[in-house]
């Protein structure tokens, strides 16, 4: 399932939901601070800052913290943080994509490295682990906003080049440089999303034994749980492995 290849698709299955809740409302208000920074902070003229409202709004992060997200992108925070892309290989030779705003890249290098070293896993250099994924415009849909059939219909109309619907939401892919086009024309139809955003889809995926699948999940939670991780993405087989 393509939308598994992203570790928060599923990490909100692992419990702990107020734990959770307050590293999810952290790092979606990070994204809302380096999207107003970077852009205009009226949502309506930034596509980026509009995703990530969204996707604040989607999480039930309360209006005031998006507010103050906001207000942050006008003092020092938002200029502080750097996007950043690590690559490496867990355990049983996993390929990982780790996607990071920091304000400080040689701590947060440092932190990583532990974490790969300590499942057996190595940091590699730009480009070791990426050419195993590709990079797409992936948007997702709360699966009852709006039938399958339709859906469908509108991604199509859209420019979308792929529309997948499952359990919980529907998933459409699109040319990553087209997201943003994308998304405006599903808008005049669908209200709400889940999440808009640029995603590395894997190429192929690894299965591993039921063992090997804890000490990868392990691996995995390690990463989200530090404080600079945005996203994580994975060839792993999440599911029914």
């Amino acid at each position: 399932m393509a939308g598994h290849s992203h570790w928060a698709g599923i990490k909100h299955k692992k419990g702990r939901a107020d734990k959770q809740r307050s590293k999810i409302f952290s790092k979606l208000s990070k994204e809302i601070t380096v999207a107003a920074k970077l852009g205009d902070k009226d949502p309506n003229m930034n596509p980026r800052l509009r995703s990530a409202i969204q996707a604040a709004r989607t999480a039930n992060m309360p209006k005031d913290n998006i507010q103050r997200a906001i207000d942050k992108s006008s003092g020092n925070l938002g200029s502080s943080l750097e996007n950043i892309r690590y690559e490496g290989f867990g355990p049983e030779k996993i390929a990982v994509i780790v996607e990071v705003l920091t304000d400080n890249k040689n701590r947060t290098a440092s932190q990583l490295r532990t974490i790969f070293n300590k499942k057996g896993g190595n940091l590699g250099s730009s480009g070791s682990a990426s050419h195993n994924f590709t990079q797409v415009g992936v948007i997702r849909i709360e699966k009852n906003a709006i039938e399958e059939e339709r859906v469908l219909e509108l991604a199509i109309e859209a420019g979308a080049t792929e529309c997948f619907s499952y359990e919980d939401f529907h998933e459409i892919h699109c040319d990553k440089n087209s997201i943003y086009s994308v998304k405006k024309k599903l808008e005049e139809n669908i209200a709400n999303f889940i999440s808009t955003e640029l995603e590395w889809i894997p190429n192929n995926k690894v299965v591993v034994s039921k063992e090997n699948l804890e000490l990868a999940n392990s691996f995995l939670e390690d990463l989200d749980n530090n404080d600079d991780v945005q996203n994580i993405y994975t060839n792993l087989n999440l599911v029914n492995s």
